[in-house]
């Protein structure tokens, strides 16, 4: 029998080298360099050219039309032609001699002497009405200067009154009592309305109306209505209120397009008045002079 002759140690240490390998192997493995995967794009959305287009077009044509409300309309008489005569910056309305203004501290410091020279124009000013008070407490500052330089330089003079339509009405009339004086030759007491003050209209109507009654109680003479035509169309409607003298306001137009009677017509803001810096409100009688006079206090 013939005999094999084995190493007990050497297995042991063979194995152990051919475990060390095959972790190295699978450490080797473990190890190497994963290929990084692409991250897909998403097609983007791009706006249609078609919208696009339409998108400007529509900004473009709002821009264009605010700008021409705001800014374009308001001022399109400049532009028109003028088929009577131009004077103080502005087509004078055809048909009317007797011409005024109406000033307020807006107007700063007048130059009296200056805004004299105007009566010697191709259209002279004949009369002035100037802002005396509003509410029940509020002075114009400049109305007393103003008011004596009017009667100074021979100008037929009126004080108006802004009503505030949340004061009490016989308060606001009482103050304006109590600060302007008028005397023979001046015109009457003006009630210049504007505002709601969000008072329903038969309520605004009595307040306005208890204004009117005090002064004209006081003054012995109709008060002079101040508003713009949609105003009084729309919540001075009542008859009572057609017996008072109209100071109509109606800017930007060539003729009077309110078909009651009325007496004087502020048609536009935007005068230029040499002696007054600031651009003002100009106005014409609806009559002679000697009617204008004959409406003034006696």
């Amino acid at each position: 029998m013939t005999s094999r002759n084995t190493n007990p140690m050497a297995a042991v240490q063979k194995k152990r080298a051919v475990s060390t390998a095959t972790r190295k192997r699978g450490t080797s493995s473990s190890k190497s360099p994963r290929a990084p995967k692409k991250k897909q794009e998403q097609p983007g959305r791009a706006m249609p050219t078609w919208v696009r287009n339409i998108l400007a077009v529509t900004i473009v044509g709002c821009f264009s039309i605010a700008f021409y409300y705001f800014c374009i309309r308001p001022y399109a008489y400049r532009w028109k032609p003028c088929h009577g005569l131009k004077e103080y910056g502005v087509c004078i309305p055809n048909g009317y001699d007797i011409h005024g203004i109406d000033i307020s501290h807006y107007q700063g410091k007048i130059d009296w002497n200056r805004l004299l020279q105007n009566k010697e124009t191709a259209t002279p000013l004949h009369f002035i009405f100037m802002k005396a008070t509003e509410g029940g407490d509020h002075n114009d500052t400049t109305f007393e200067a103003n008011f004596a330089n009017a009667r100074n330089h021979g100008f037929i003079r009126g004080a108006y009154h802004f009503y505030i339509p949340s004061t009490d009405a016989l308060k606001q009339a009482d103050f304006f009592i109590r600060t302007v004086k008028l005397t023979s030759g001046d015109l009457p007491p003006v009630l210049d309305v504007e505002v709601t003050g969000r008072k329903e209209k038969k309520e605004l109507q009595q307040g306005i109306k208890r204004w009117l009654d005090r002064v004209e109680s006081h003054y012995g003479v109709k008060p002079i209505l101040y508003t713009s035509y949609k105003f009084k169309t729309r919540y001075l409607d009542d008859s009572i209120f057609n017996t008072y003298p109209y100071w109509i306001a109606h800017y930007y137009v060539d003729s009077v397009k309110y078909q009651g009677k009325w007496d004087f017509w502020q048609h536009t803001d935007v005068g230029s008045v040499p002696g007054i810096k600031e651009d003002v409100d100009l106005n014409v009688f609806n009559g002679s002079l000697e009617e204008l006079k004959k409406l003034t206090i006696r």
